[in-house]
């Protein structure tokens, strides 16, 4: 079964923080790098080119570009994680299901690219997504 991949996962895998993490914030680090682990071991996922570009800003932000890079081009060229694309109609659906269910566009993205692909199970941190009927949160 193929489960959608959020941006927080990848976020969280691969930031360094200048700080002492807290007991929870080191528990969600290590379960991201499990998540990690499962697709570079190759488990099937997908993001789309949104959720794609997410990780890029953050990550080039936050860290050297060149291990921001190299990170990057290892999920584009991975097999098991599907990139989609999406439209401008896509975005405008997803400020409905935003204003709906009172999350950000991108996570609403998320949600209808879910519907479309029939995946109900997601990978993410971002308890947002709790806020949608029938999709699960895998953490």
């Amino acid at each position: 079964m193929t489960r959608f991949i959020d941006a927080s996962v990848f976020i969280h895998a691969f930031l360094k923080t200048k700080r002492k993490l807290r007991e929870h914030e080191l528990a969600i680090k290590k379960r991201a790098k499990e998540i990690i682990r499962l697709v570079n071991e190759g488990e099937e996922v997908l993001m789309s080119t949104s959720h794609f570009s997410e990780i890029a800003n953050i990550l080039e932000d936050r860290m050297p570009l060149k291990e921001a890079l190299e990170i990057e081009e290892a999920i584009l060229l991975k097999e098991n994680i599907k990139v989609l694309s999406v439209s401008g109609e896509d975005y405008l659906n997803s400020l409905e299901v935003a204003k709906e269910f009172d999350v950000g566009v991108n996570d609403a993205l998320a949600y209808i690219i879910m519907q479309k692909q029939k995946i109900n199970e997601i990978y993410s941190f971002d308890r947002d997504f709790d806020r949608f009927p029938g999709i699960k949160r895998v953490v």
